[in-house]
């Protein structure tokens, strides 16, 4: 008897696959941008899918294909989800928050850069010579 193609496996894997590499697409919604529930949703959809093709590659091994694939992407998809956890959890948790950072109207910290000659410069003595001095503040991290 031939073996069928056990495809919760298959379709398991992709969908875990795909959220870890749908975030992007995920953050540009405000609704999906401040937990990613979208995502988890879909790793969720993946486990059961996996779980679903492991349990049938175990259970009826003569009926069902997939007991080294099926574990082999299964350890694949808990990285993926390990990682995209880690990410999403730790690593933007430090970011610093932007209550912290300098409102519209207030007064920018002193502060002294290097400009593209390696010269330095302050903002202090660029106000000196005018009497304003245009700044854009980035809210990101490095």
């Amino acid at each position: 008897m031939k073996r069928k193609w056990n495809r919760p496996i298959w379709v398991g894997f992709v969908v875990a696959v795909g959220g870890l590499f749908s975030y992007d697409f995920f953050a540009q919604f405000p609704i999906t941008r401040d937990f990613p529930w979208a995502n988890l949703l879909l790793f969720g959809i993946g486990a059961v899918l996996l779980i679903v093709g492991l349990f049938r590659a175990f259970g009826r091994p003569q009926l069902y294909r997939g007991k080294i694939f099926g574990s082999i992407f299964t350890a694949i998809a808990l990285f993926l989800f390990g990682f995209f956890s880690y990410e999403i959890f730790y690593v933007l948790r430090q970011v610093p928050l932007s209550s912290q950072a300098t409102r519209v109207g207030e007064k920018a910290p002193e502060f002294t850069l290097v400009d593209p000659n390696g010269r330095s410069v302050a903002l202090a003595d660029l106000l000196s010579g005018s009497k304003a001095v245009a700044l854009i503040f980035y809210r990101g991290f490095w």
